[in-house]
This record gives C-alpha cells, structure tokens and sequence, in this order.
C-alpha cells in the first residue's frame, strides 16, 4: 500500500510551518498508516498530529509534529482519495457504458469502481458486489453517509443476469443492513428495454415501496448505448417506452404519498426528454438530491439561471470540511481556460442535442435573443449519445468548421477533464479559439453578460 503523497501546502500553514513539502509522502499519522483520505482526515484533526515522512532522494524517514490551533487547518493538498488500491467492480453489466468506449483513449476512462468509499465521496453509485460485513462495520461505525447504491431490479435472478456476476442475486441485503443501521441511500435504476422494464420494474417499485421504503431517493435512469456496443439485446428507448416510464413512476410517487406520505421515486428528464415533454420544473420535485443523476437537473440549471445563483454543489458534503480534497476521475479539474476576451462577434452556444432546444426557451425567455445555440451532433459515440458532457474534439471541430470563423464560440466545462476532451485532444486542438464556461445557470449567465459587454466595448473603440 503506497502513502499518500502531498499536491499541494497552503503559505503560512501549519504544513508550511513544520517544514513539509511537496511531494512528500506521508507513511503514517499518530503511528497509523491512513488507507484513504476518509481515515486522514480524521487523523489530521487531532491535535498536533504527528506524521511520518518519505521524502524524495532520501533513504530515512522524517517524523515531524504539526502544531496547530484549535480548528486550524493543517493546509495540505492530498493528491488520491485512496491510498490502498480502488475496489474495482468485478460485474460485467450489459450496459456499462465503459464497455462501449472505443479503444485507444486515455487508461483512466476505463476503469471501474465498485468501491463503497468513492461512494460517499463523490457520489459514485456501488453495486454492493464487493461489499462485506467489515465494510458495514465501518460505514455505521464511522457514520459515512449518503451511499449510493445501484439496484437496477430486485428480482435476484434477473439482477445477476444483468450484472453477469451471481453475487448480484444476493448483495442487496447490503442495503437493507444499511437502510436498518440508518445510513442515509440514494438508489438508482438503469433502465434497459425489454429487460427489466414492464413486469420487472413493476416488481421492482412494489419491492421499494414495501422492503426498501426508507430509501432517500430512489432515480430511474435510461441506459445510453453507442456505437461502438457489443451487446445485441441493448437498444435506446423509443419514445412510448420512455412515456410507459414517466407513466409507471407517477403512479408510484402517488403511492408513495399515500403510503409514506413522501415523495422519493422519480424518473430522470432524459426520459422526459426522449418523450418530447418538458422535464419537471423547481415545483414539481420536493428536491434536488439527485439532480446530479439527471432528475432536476434541468430545473437547477434553469433555477440557477434565471437568479444568478450559484447552484449548490451536489452529492456528498464530505469534501466540503476537507483540507485540501483531491478531485477523482470525472470529477477532476474540468479546464484552467479562464480567457474568454479573445473572440468577437455573436455568440453560439456548442451543446449536446439534448440541451439545445431548452436551452434556446430559457435564452429567448430572458431576453437573451441574439444567443444561438448550435446542437452537436454526436457522431464519435453515435447510438443516442446525446448529452452535453460526452462531447469530443472531433465533432465540435467538425461543427465550428461548417459554422467558419467570426463567432465567440463557448462550450460547457463538462465537456472536458483536465483541458482533455474524452476523444484525448484539447483545446489547442480545435480550429478556433472556444471559450470554457462553468456548466451552471449562475455560470453561462455571467459569461452571456460579460460577452456582450465585450462586444460593447469593442464597438466603441471601433467608432
């Protein structure tokens, strides 16, 4: 098991004060070696904690003491969230997205994690496959709350046919040991055709309802196929199949109510949006704890739009009391890009073809009416690829190159991780200057008002 390895000192911090540095790697806290970034921050916040170094090019150990005030930060940067080694998912679902990458890309984008720890840090939601009776243990013992768990389908014998992996018939006691110990459980349902849609999801809501009813949220979601698929028996849903979805959910969010007197079962916009209807507005939802998976997250934005509000960040709060918490995968810095002077000329707006039209209302109905947005077409996934973040060099390339010169082109951060779009090109790649803006309400506003007081400006020097 590596340490974990210092990113980053904040000046005149604790850090700085004890003489760490960049680079070093920390063997261990109070004489405990930290396997994730969890079990370091609890270490860190002891009083003057004493940590044990490895620093580059030298053979010895160091022991340094960290003296702090009370609810002083210690001012460290950590570069992993996990300092063992990722629990990586042993299913092989039939829709794993990850399977229907094209190969060649960057290593990071196929890896999986099944691993409860990621879970509550980021969100990721967890098969529970891998979860064991020392896992529980940990997670009560240390409260580490929400988790999010995929369900998929309550049916055993239908769960480990999709999983392709037999432990996915039984591992859903793990959620009901969890729900029993009162850790907080966002469930998501992948949704795949002619699987566990109909009778199965029937099955599955009735099963929530009764077995799994102190659940907080409970998002079913329609599993993206490309082009580049295996799987024969994976299809997109048409656009009956996708209102049948809103249909049965409605249902049950009645029956929720009446039951429960709550409202925790729903169905994500992308169904909405396949079935040509507007997604739910602010008033429709008691929440917005899933709008990361897609339910309200057209409402957020919205929300946030019309405001100038920031829009709250969402998931696990955990990183919110972290010193200096690294970002993971998707999750990572999505762009340093912060220049946004060097284009002239109308906006347009490059989105993925399902936000294009909603974002086209809420422009014209906030004045914004000299805004164009431009649909890209997904054509490196292809199948019904269609959302803003999965957005590669090549077709936006291939759209500003239809489109030519003379505009301020401005795409969503989403698209990228680290200045890299998933197709692996970067910004330097495309044909003409982009500018890089926050995917938040709140974000594209402010950039739309600072463009046009650029344009503003221009023109002025220009008279």
């Amino acid at each position: 098991m590596s340490g974990a390895r210092i990113s980053s000192i904040s000046p005149e911090s604790p850090a700085q004060r004890a003489g760490l540095s960049v680079g070093d790697e920390i063997i261990s806290i109070n004489g405990r070696q930290p396997t994730d970034i969890i079990e370091y921050q609890q270490m860190i916040d002891d009083a003057d904690p004493v940590i044990v170094i490895q620093r580059a090019g030298e053979d010895l150990q160091r022991k340094i003491v960290i003296a702090k005030s009370d609810g002083e930060k210690v001012g460290l940067t950590i570069d992993s969230a996990v300092f063992d080694r990722i629990r990586t998912c042993d299913n092989h679902c039939t829709f794993c997205f990850i399977y229907q990458l094209p190969k060649g890309l960057r290593k990071s984008l196929y890896v999986k994690d099944d691993d409860f720890r990621l879970s509550f840090l980021y969100g990721n939601y967890t098969t529970l496959t891998r979860f064991t009776e020392f896992d529980l243990e940990r997670v009560v013992e240390e409260k580490l709350s929400p988790l999010y768990v995929s369900i998929h389908t309550t049916d055993p014998e239908l769960r480990a046919s999709m999983l392709r992996n037999p432990r996915g018939a039984t591992s859903l006691r793990w959620l009901r040991e969890l729900l029993d110990a009162k850790i907080t459980v966002h469930g998501q349902v992948v949704l795949c055709p002619g699987v566990n849609d109909g009778p199965s999801l029937i099955r599955t809501l009735d099963d929530v309802l009764t077995d799994y009813s102190d659940l907080a949220s409970v998002s079913l979601v329609p599993l993206g196929v490309s082009d580049f698929t295996t799987e024969a028996t994976m299809r997109a849903h048409t656009r009956e199949e996708a209102l049948e979805v809103i249909r049965t959910v409605a249902r049950y969010r009645e029956m929720s109510q009446e039951v429960h007197h709550r409202d925790f079962i729903f169905a994500s916009d992308e169904f909405f949006l396949i079935a040509g209807l507007a997604p739910p507005g602010i008033a429709d939802l008691p929440s917005l704890d899933e709008a990361e998976n897609g339910v309200g997250l057209v409402a957020a934005f919205a929300e946030s739009f019309r405001h100038r509000q920031h829009m709250e960040k969402l998931g696990s709060g955990f990183f919110q009391s972290v010193d200096g918490a690294p970002p993971w995968g998707y999750r990572a810095v999505r762009s340093d890009r912060t220049d946004n002077s060097r284009s002239t000329g109308p906006v347009s707006l490059l989105t993925g073809e399902y936000a294009a039209p909603l974002l086209r209302e809420l422009l014209v109905s906030e004045g914004y009416l000299d805004v164009e947005v431009i649909a890209v077409e997904n054509r490196y996934f292809g199948g019904n690829i269609k959302v803003a973040g999965l957005l590669t060099a090549s077709d936006i390339s291939r759209v500003m190159g239809e489109l030519g010169p003379n505009r301020q082109y401005a795409i969503a951060d989403v698209c990228l991780s680290e200045n890299r779009f998933l197709d692996g090109l970067g910004l330097e790649d495309l044909p003409m200057h982009v500018s890089v803006v926050e995917t938040t309400g709140s974000g594209l506003r402010s950039f739309l008002d600072s463009s046009a007081r650029n344009v503003h400006a221009s023109e002025s020097v220009s008279t």
